[in-house]
């Protein structure tokens, strides 16, 4: 049979002096499947797999079938009409192929199409069931359809009928594809048919498919092939298994294998406490071989949560078999941040035979601008360590692709990358792929909104079917939040949802909880309850200060938020000084607040660096610079200074390590007021016991944490107008029912972590608030409930379907999106705007002064990855409803607009004159970029 199949059809051409013939790309993508199945998988991915297709503990049927499987997935190239489309191929083709055209021929049917309609006609007498609509010949059919990225409907009308293949040539085209399955079968050992294959089990080997199928695809590597080509096809499969272990290799997706060193050596800490010791020591326990669950830490801001979600990431990963970590978190900022942390620690754990193989790979969209990331970055003597173990540990070049990079052993990105695995977009078998191969850790668990918490409920539920364990980490999760988590985890494990829908999962606070996927539950002892709260237990002074707030910053005439701020403030402006954190919630907020006190630090004559100022509205490389001196000034380590005032935004809540003497915030919900007020005193317990930075103890004033509220409700008549619209971030019914719970308690102090469960149930709880006897009273929890509904309703309308209501695999591309424009965040459609400055003297730079020009090779020249990268660095995103109709004069430069990147960008070009630039005007508003106080909209 083998000498039937015709070498001239080809299946590769692009890039390629030579096409590539299509039986030897087929053996390739053959061998790829058995390195990956042998090296890259895990032991519950093979395990999955295997019960999925009905072979139970028979691994070796498992993989002989998926290898069979993923060598067909190009069989739909053996057609007339596809052959023909390169003229070179077409030109070296058999003539007895190139005459036999057949009745029909339509050469813009896709060869995944194709395949999936062709390959029922091709596999019969092989033993499998071609009746059942559901059925492993099925899954195999949509499995070749979907190997594109997306999933397609099986059209009965054709599936299994050998009048399509008329369609494809005449019968010269029947006999070669006869040829090349019989030849496959017999060259992969024969396997026999499976008598099953579930939904899940499909969308994990499409993944594998189109990883194999990726893999021996590059250029590089077909041409290595094709110089040392064999006309024995065993020969060929003998080299191409060969090949394809140095290729998994090259693309670093070989696993390693972490040691224990202990918890101080691996964290880089002293000893753990109470809470991490309790997960070290009594949650194995808990845990049986081979059974995966669902494990959640709650606990203060600053109790070592990643600490403790990594030990629990280490017990729960040797049970279920499962190497691999994915650590997900709200922002790009923490991302970045954990990568370092991350990376540091996977390095501290990994054997000496594995030290040049580690990597932790960072997944988020702007990843690439990363400076581990950075071509050729040298490790620079003096730096952050994280910032160098970031770079000793970054992955190889083929895993920093977006698609990419959650197939990497060890990853750290935003739960967006994640959450794209649940939506209908391109390639998200792939991407579930990746995450079933992992542990999956979601820290700041409260942290999204309730269309993201659909999202997330949903990648549970299929992490639970894959047998993936999941931990979540938060500081304030409501007991709603939790329940809806644990019971989507159980649904997706394989419990009903009616067994499960009446179970509540209360966590100890501080403490864990771990729910295992057969339903058993078990929590942190008591006695290591208690002593966590014991060992970090403060009394949190809050006082609630009524202000006027009807203009940004609070400082017109009539407001008295400024005065409230700077009365607040007033013992640190004294001798003995001090360091405090203004909390604002919007950025015009935040850059008047800067400005007042500025003003009024210089009139006392203080350094006017006292204050500093950061949002995210600064370009990217500042901004970033800003976070690590505030980081590393007010952070453990120190040095810290005699004086300095924080100015901030939410970037507080998620970005920034640092201890304040005193924290000011503007009325905020519950959650995040917590959040912030985590960062007063934070490293106290720590510096009692090693010493404070530079040996000077905090200012006499300062005697234990102190959060100030700026309450505008009462005195502005509501909540502030300009916290609306475009710059609004909380819903009134949050923000007055946390007004009335902090002025309830008169300036009692909140006990943490005590009472902070109550606290957060009483604000984010899920009763219900509506009064029936005052309708009108109830008005802003109407809107806010009205709010929740929509985006939960729109949620579970774009949101894949559960695994066990997935009937066709087309299911999952119900209503496609493209993966550019779906939005696991509502509301977030965003564009990245550069501010230019064009000088008199006709050089263009990216400051008002001049000191930082970009070249006419930038401008005008091709664009290199280096271009790209700092051109990237001096982007801020705005949301994209602020700019309006972009005009002429907004487009980037010429040759930047084919960039798959810089052909995006919003571009406003300042004018200098003299020495000041002038604003630049746009549809719906002026924007100015200021050195001190970032993009002004005014």
């Amino acid at each position: 049979m083998l000498e039937k199949v015709s070498l001239t059809l080809w299946g590769k051409s692009k890039g390629l002096v030579e096409p590539y013939s299509l039986i030897r790309h087929l053996l390739d993508t053959a061998a790829m499947l058995e390195v990956l199945w042998d090296h890259f998988l895990d032991g519950n991915q093979r395990r999955v797999i295997a019960r999925g297709l009905g072979f139970g503990a028979d691994f070796a049927q498992a993989r002989a079938t998926v290898v069979f499987w993923g060598a067909l997935h190009d069989i739909g190239k053996l057609g007339y009409g596809f052959q023909s489309c390169d003229a070179k191929g077409f030109a070296g083709l058999d003539p007895a192929l190139a005459a036999d055209l057949g009745v029909a021929v339509d050469s813009r049917i896709d060869h995944a199409r194709v395949g999936m309609l062709s390959v029922a006609t091709l596999l019969s007498g092989m033993g499998f069931d071609d009746s059942d609509p559901e059925g492993p010949l099925f899954r195999l059919a949509e499995i070749i359809g979907g190997h594109h990225g997306r999933f397609q409907p099986v059209d009965e009308q054709w599936f299994g009928k050998s009048v399509f293949n008329r369609c494809l040539g005449g019968p010269s085209w029947d006999e070669q594809r006869q040829a090349h399955v019989l030849a496959l079968h017999a060259l992969l050992g024969t396997p026999q048919a499976p008598g099953e294959c579930s939904a899940p089990t499909a969308v994990l080997i499409t993944g594998m498919v189109i990883l194999a199928d990726w893999l021996v695809s590059q250029e590089e590597y077909l041409e290595a092939r094709q110089s040392d080509l064999s006309g024995d096809l065993q020969v060929h499969l003998a080299q191409a298994r060969s090949a394809a272990v140095l290729l998994l290799d090259g693309a670093g997706l070989r696993p390693v294998r972490l040691e224990d060193p202990g918890f101080s050596i691996a964290h880089g800490l002293r000893a753990p406490n109470p809470l991490q010791r309790s997960v070290v020591d009594d949650l194995p326990s808990h845990v049986v071989a081979g059974e995966a669950g669902i494990f959640v830490a709650v606990a203060a801001t600053g109790d070592g949560k990643t600490e403790t979600g990594l030990e629990g990431w280490r017990v729960l990963s040797a049970a279920s078999g499962s190497a691999g970590l994915v650590y997900l978190l709200p922002t790009m900022a923490t991302s970045d941040q954990l990568h370092q942390r991350l990376s540091g620690y996977v390095e501290r754990c990994l054997g000496e035979q594995d030290r040049e193989r580690g990597a932790v790979a960072l997944a988020h969209s702007m990843a690439w601008l990363a400076a581990p990331y950075a071509d050729g970055a040298a490790v620079v003597t003096g730096e952050d360590p994280g910032a160098e173990a970031a770079k000793r540990m970054a992955p190889r070049s083929w895993l920093r692709g977006l698609k990419r990079a959650l197939l990497a052993q060890f990853a750290v990105g935003t739960v967006d990358q994640a959450l794209l695995g649940v939506l209908p977009v391109s390639h998200n078998a792939l991407r579930m792929l990746g995450l079933s191969g992992k542990t999956v850790v979601i820290d700041e668990a409260h942290a999204y909104d309730p269309y993201m918490q659909v999202l997330l409920g949903r990648l549970v539920h299929w992490l639970a079917a894959y047998g993936c364990s999941v931990v979540l980490l938060s500081a304030t999760l409501p007991q709603s939040i939790t329940d809806a988590l644990v019971r989507e985890y159980l649904q997706g494990a394989g419990h009903s949802k009616a067994a499960v829908r009446e179970q509540t999962f209360p966590v100890p606070y501080p403490g864990w909880l771990y729910v295992s996927a057969g339903g058993r539950t078990s929590k942190i002892k008591d006695e290591d309850h208690r002593a966590q709260a014991t060992a970090r237990s403060s009394a949190l002074v809050t006082a609630s200060v009524p202000v006027r707030h009807t203009s940004p910053g609070g400082a017109n005439d009539g407001d008295t938020r400024a005065a409230a701020v700077l009365a607040a403030l007033e013992p640190l402006l004294g001798e003995d000084g001090g360091c405090a954190v203004v909390a604002c919630n919007t950025v015009p907020d935040a850059q008047e607040t800067y400005r007042f006190l500025r003003e009024q630090v210089e009139r006392r004559g203080l350094i006017a660096d006292t204050v500093e100022l950061i949002h995210a509205r600064f370009p990217g490389v500042i901004r970033q610079e800003k976070a690590a001196r505030i980081s590393a000034e007010l952070g453990r380590g120190g040095p810290r200074p005699h004086r300095r005032i924080i100015v901030s935004t939410q970037v507080l809540e998620v970005a920034l390590d640092l201890d304040a003497d005193l924290l000011i915030s503007d009325l905020a919900p519950l959650a995040p007021l917590l959040q912030r007020a985590g960062r007063c005193w934070r490293h106290q317990q720590w510096w009692k016991a090693q010493g404070f930075p530079g040996g000077r103890d905090r200012p006499a004033w300062s005697t234990g944490p102190r959060l100030v509220v700026l309450d505008p409700l009462e005195e502005s008549g509501g909540v502030p107008r300009h916290w609306g619209g475009d710059d609004g971030v909380y819903p009134a019914f949050l923000l007055e029912t946390t007004s009335r719970l902090l002025a309830a308690r008169d300036g009692t102090p909140i006990r943490i972590p005590q009472e902070v469960p109550d606290m957060v149930a009483a604000v984010d709880g899920d009763d219900s608030r509506f009064d029936w006897d005052r309708p009108d009273a109830s008005a802003s929890y109407s809107a806010f409930m009205g709010k929740v509904l929509a985006e939960q309703s729109f949620g579970h309308t774009v949101v894949i379907p559960r695994c066990q209501a997935v009937f066709e695999l087309a299911d999952l591309h119900q209503r496609p999106l493209d993966e550019e424009r779906a939005s696991t965040r509502l509301g977030a459609e965003s564009v990245r705007v550069l501010c230019l400055f064009e000088h008199e003297d006709g050089t263009v730079s990216f400051d008002e002064a001049g000191s930082h020009t970009v070249s006419d090779v930038v401008l005008r020249g091709s664009v290199t990855v280096e271009a790209a990268r700092t051109v990237m660095g001096h982007t801020i995103p705005v949301r994209a409803q602020w700019l309006g109709k972009l005009g002429d004069t907004e487009l980037p430069p010429p040759a930047w607009r084919d960039h798959a990147v810089l052909g995006d960008l919003a571009v406003l070009r300042h004018q200098v004159r003299g020495r000041s630039a002038r604003p630049v005007a746009l549809a719906r508003g002026v924007f100015r970029l200021d050195r001190e106080l970032g993009l002004l909209r005014l």
